[in-house]
């Protein structure tokens, strides 16, 4: 039989495709499981490995990774269609593609036509807190509802990355154990924050091309340039705080203590304190309540003004000044 399996919910997708697998004997499910890599894909190669016969089993399975997004249009491209109309019985044919499809493709015409074709989108909204709730169940633990929307402000609709956390509450509560907020806060990390750290890290190393990737990422999660540029200050107000507290002995607890701040937070901060020069921190600071005004007062676009401080601070940190 022939499956499409796509869509960006790496976990859901990979379920599936799972499920799939277990159909097969159990000990003789890896002789009669053929994996291509779409990108070196050549119809010979497929060919042979849906064709042989299964060893000790009935069936066998021949998964084929981004095979449609690799596949050459024209004659590469409609043999592999006619081959799709052969394949035998015995042989399961999985194309898994890691992003989205052409649905005007003619593979995916006689997929659709002759298999099963499934997407995987991440749940959203309600039927995202749905999820989480009968997930907690199956690990033998009870999520509360408001934990259940803290988690997801913290980590987002990525269910490879819910299903993570989920197990380490999981396995905090222990058996029937109730999942609440103050659970979740003290056991996940806020993916926003730790993407805003890489950034910082990037940021104090001088390093342009990954800083600004940084940047442009934490753009890309939906976040507004002023957003950003405001969590950029928050940031470089708690670098300050550190690097004056550290300089006064303070362990890192106190440090927190003092700030406000969780500890992992702090001994991040102190990390990335040490890539700026005295009163470097505090220049930089003025300089994003400069770029601030001239963003509010219309003299700059506010994602300019962040690529543009992100240059600045990059080019003075070589040169031995800030901004």
């Amino acid at each position: 039989m022939l499956f499409l399996l796509y869509g960006p919910d790496e976990f859901s997708r990979s379920a599936a495709l799972a499920r799939l697998r277990a159909a097969l004997p159990a000990d003789v499910a890896e002789m009669n499981t053929t994996r291509l890599d779409g990108r070196k894909l050549r119809l010979e190669a497929l060919v042979a490995a849906c064709e042989a016969m299964p060893f000790l089993a009935e069936r066998r399975l021949v998964i084929v990774t981004d095979g449609l997004k690799h596949s050459r249009a024209g004659k590469e491209r409609e043999e592999l269609r006619a081959y799709l109309e052969t394949v035998p019985a015995s042989c399961d044919l999985v194309f898994v593609e890691t992003e989205d499809v052409d649905r005007r493709s003619i593979l995916y015409t006689q997929l659709k036509k002759c298999g099963e074709v499934r997407e995987f989108t991440p749940p959203q909204g309600a039927e995202l807190l749905r999820w989480l709730a009968e997930h907690a169940r199956g690990l033998g633990a009870r999520l509360e509802q408001a934990a259940a929307a803290r988690l997801v402000e913290l980590v987002g609709n990525d269910t490879r990355a819910l299903v993570t956390e989920m197990a380490k509450l999981a396995t905090y509560v222990g058996r029937d154990g109730p999942i609440s907020v103050a659970a979740v806060d003290l056991l996940v990390a806020d993916r926003q924050e730790q993407n805003l750290f890489a950034f910082i890290d990037e940021l104090s190393t001088r390093r342009l091309g990954p800083a600004l990737r940084g940047a442009r990422a934490l753009l890309a999660e939906g976040q507004a340039a002023t957003y950003v540029l405001f969590m950029l200050a928050r940031q470089l107000r708690i670098l300050i705080g550190v690097k004056e507290l550290s300089a006064q002995r303070l362990r890192p607890d106190a440090i927190a203590a003092e700030l406000g701040q969780k500890p992992f937070v702090v001994r991040k901060a102190l990390d990335q304190a040490r890539g700026f020069s005295p009163g470097e921190l505090e220049q930089l600071h003025d300089r994003l309540l400069d770029l601030d005004v001239a963003t509010k007062t219309g003299r700059i676009q506010a994602d300019v003004a962040l690529e543009l401080f992100v240059a600045e601070a990059c080019a003075a940190g070589k040169h031995g000044a800030a901004p």
